[in-house]
């Protein structure tokens, strides 16, 4: 039996060894299928990261699909039941790296994107395709510096699609509307170091932070809203001390990271926790990673095609969450234009034997492409 379009770039794109930041071609694959319908291909390379942007038309509104090519690392290949970069079909379910994650959403995008020219030659405003390599990675040389690139010239994406595995049970019965924001704070508290037995000679760092620490900990950031929790505090990694139990340490190294609603920013999270540490009198050094903001689509006619497209394969429409962690969807929101994330069913994602339903593929395909057709037919 002949695989289907999708099916078989699916096939091709899993099985090119492209783990962060490398893409093995993934990029030229599909950049030779968009140069066949009209997209003008602009290729850039930032350091490590193989990018490229590509767009049909150059009227408003501009409608882009969003995608990395790079996969995590396959792990123990011991423990796959087949090589994780040789696409095989197991059952109902298509097998291999980057199946779910993302590289069928990529191979749904490139089909829907020719069936939906095919039959709609003129279609109004325009068609992008932002994708890179650096996803899974740092994300310092991909999508941001594209987004980055694309803003110094007033080029904007108004709707855009992120081909990230949503789903949670069935293709389509998620669509992420939003995602929260992400800062992590890496807190070095100076005391000095000493012997146990004689601590009016030092200066304990951990006992000074932890009543600092409690407060941060147990703090309400806020109440969150309609679309978001309330902001989370969690702290994933101490350290103090020489390993030995008589010396007092001299420093105490606290790494935290709060994931947070709309209802906060950047700016307000740093000027509390100062405020805090300032209080306890601590002598410290405190560095930040801003690693997005948080984004939110409640509404808009890309939100209203996607919901429509997804209850017209499913015959039930999605909900609408922003749970999880964050994508490069926070990096073209930036634009100001409208994302949502749609794609896979997430439960094997990074994971050994990693997997996806080919009959899933096929209708993220007509989701994809009936979205087109509700926005630009």
């Amino acid at each position: 039996m002949t695989d289907s379009p999708t099916l078989a770039l699916a096939k091709d794109l899993i099985s090119r060894q492209s783990v962060t930041p490398e893409d093995a071609d993934c990029q030229q694959v599909m950049i030779e299928r968009l140069k066949a319908l009209g997209f003008e291909i602009e290729v850039m390379v930032f350091e490590d990261t193989t990018n490229f942007w590509a767009r049909r038309g150059s009227e408003a509104p501009l409608f882009a699909f969003a995608g990395h090519t790079d996969v995590v690392p396959a792990g123990n290949l011991e423990q796959w039941q087949t090589p994780p970069f040789e696409p095989t079909i197991i059952g109902d379910f298509l097998h291999g790296r980057g199946a779910a994650d993302m590289k069928g959403s990529l191979a749904s995008m490139i089909v829907a994107v020719e069936q939906f020219i095919a039959e709609n030659p003129n279609h109004k405003g325009s068609i992008g395709f932002l994708i890179t390599s650096d996803e899974e990675g740092p994300f310092i040389n991909g999508t941001v510096r594209v987004v980055e690139a694309l803003m110094d010239r007033d080029e904007k994406i108004d709707m855009c699609i992120v081909g990230e595995p949503s789903s949670t049970e069935v293709v389509g019965d998620v669509v992420k509307n939003g995602r929260r924001g992400s800062i992590t704070g890496d807190l070095t508290v100076k005391g000095i170091q000493g012997h146990v037995a004689y601590p009016h000679l030092a200066k304990n760092p951990v006992h000074q932070s932890l009543m600092a620490i409690h407060e941060l900990a147990t703090t309400e950031w806020d109440q969150g809203n309609a679309y978001f929790p309330p902001t989370s505090f969690q702290i994933p990694n101490v350290h103090a001390g020489t390993g030995a139990s008589n010396v007092i340490p001299g420093e105490f190294n606290v790494q935290f990271n709060l994931r947070f609603s709309t209802e906060l920013n950047n700016d307000a999270i740093v000027a509390r926790v100062t405020k805090t540490l300032n209080k306890h009198d601590l002598d410290y050094d405190l560095k930040w990673t801003f690693n997005g903001d948080p984004f939110l689509t409640d509404t808009g006619a890309l939100l209203d095609a996607v919901v429509d497209a997804v209850d017209a394969v499913n015959q039930t429409k999605p909900a609408l969450l922003t749970t999880g962690g964050t994508s490069d969807g926070r990096f073209i929101a930036r634009m100001g234009g409208q994302v949502v994330e749609l794609g896979p069913v997430n439960a094997t994602i990074h994971k050994v034997n990693e997997c996806v339903k080919v009959s899933d593929l096929e209708k993220l395909t007509k989701m994809y492409q009936k979205t087109l057709e509700n926005l630009l037919a």
